[in-house]
């Protein structure tokens, strides 16, 4: 009998908790599990699942970077009528799957906004006679907490409801405890899978792709306008202005932004919709240049490819730094502060990037994907149903 995993997801403003969700979901249904994502964001083009399924929630998303605002597909503020309805939605969607695994992204450790239907959701999931492992999927760093009462909060939820909980890091870098402080009273249930990276974009289809080129990307672009709009100002100033600049405009940009960068290049400046193959452009570049993360920099690590990153540090985030901050110290990657971006300063740190080595692509972890989805099969076998 086929081992059932549901995968929920909520992302709100960029998507790279969906994309690490998608890499995730690959490994694990690779791994012989019947894997169903949940979605509530914003549909994004292009997901790939692999064999895994995806189910739509009412999407939501953020209006503001300090996400205090959440509107429906249709910029409408979401009410208690539209939260009954998608309650009952993955309820509905919980009991048809009888999933043997609920994995939760980064809940309980983020996304409090989504309490009005991931409680009630675990409160079904506990009271069955064939009670389903319950799991955490959690990044390596979380946001920084004003308030020490969440900690405890996000430290009670996991005694109540969790089996356990992944942290796709590596501890030897960053352990949970570092941005978690309550995580030695949970530590039996905390497993670091090291990080989750995805190498799909890679293969014979691929090869050349990106060859020698400048790779200019913001993740989702939601808010990396000014990075991309800075790089090709500063291209000019950089030892690297004869090479081929391809700056990657995220799915959440609008349009009138995309065509305002594309109003600036020049000849030698190549601009496009993100890509499906940006592994393997990172794989064949000569530099990368990026915001600060999860996704876009384990995959620069992971290709070995030199990098200048300046992590996105507005509203309440302050993963991208801490996490940079880190790798700074072990890495020849450049920083370049948000607050001090500008063409000059960038096109600096280009050089500095070309002047140091290759950054070493085993200096982290980089097998959470595989390592996730062998725990998951155990813990899925081990429902004993």
């Amino acid at each position: 009998m086929s081992r059932r995993v549901l995968f929920y997801v909520q992302h709100l403003l960029g998507i790279g908790h969906l994309k690490r969700a998608a890499t995730l979901s690959r490994a694990v249904a690779a791994q012989g599990l019947t894997v169903t994502v949940v979605s509530g964001g914003l549909p994004v083009p292009g997901l790939d699942l692999g064999s895994a399924r995806l189910e739509q929630l009412p999407a939501t998303r953020a209006t503001d970077l300090f996400f205090k605002e959440l509107v429906d597909a249709d910029n409408a503020p979401i009410d208690e009528t539209w939260r009954t309805q998608r309650r009952n939605r993955l309820i509905g969607l919980y009991e048809d799957l009888n999933p043997h695994i609920v994995l939760l992204e980064l809940f309980p450790f983020g996304r409090r906004q989504m309490r009005f239907e991931l409680l009630p959701l675990l409160d079904r999931a506990i009271a069955r006679r064939r009670r389903p492992k319950i799991v955490s999927s959690v990044r390596d760093v979380l946001v920084g907490q004003h308030k020490p009462e969440r900690n405890e909060e996000m430290r009670a939820l996991v005694e109540r409801y969790f089996d356990h909980v992944l942290v796709h890091g590596d501890p030897a870098f960053i352990p949970f405890e570092a941005t978690f402080p309550l995580a030695r009273t949970i530590a039996e249930k905390i497993r670091h899978t090291g990080y989750v990276v995805d190498r799909s974009g890679r293969g014979p289809s691929n090869v050349g792709q990106g060859r020698d080129e400048v790779v200019v990307s913001a993740g989702g672009g939601a808010v990396g306008l000014d990075l991309l709009l800075t790089a090709i100002a500063a291209r000019p100033l950089s030892g690297l202005r004869d090479r081929v600049w391809r700056i990657l405009v995220g799915v959440n940009m609008p349009a009138a932004d995309f065509e305002r960068v594309r109003a600036l290049a020049e000849p030698g400046i190549v601009v496009e919709r993100g890509r499906s193959d940006f592994p393997a452009l990172l794989t064949n570049a000569t530099l990368s240049i990026s915001q600060g993360g999860y996704n876009t920099v384990m995959e620069a690590i992971e290709a070995g490819v030199r990098s200048v990153v300046v992590p996105y540090a507005g509203g309440i985030e302050t993963e991208q730094t801490l996490r940079i901050r880190e790798l700074a110290q072990r890495t020849p990657l450049q920083v370049v502060d948000e607050v001090a971006l500008k063409p000059a300063a960038l096109a600096d740190a280009v050089d500095r990037a070309m002047a140091a080595e290759r950054p070493d692509n085993r200096a982290l972890d980089t097998r959470g994907g595989e390592t996730s989805a062998r725990l998951l099969w155990q813990w899925a076998s081990a429902t004993g149903w």
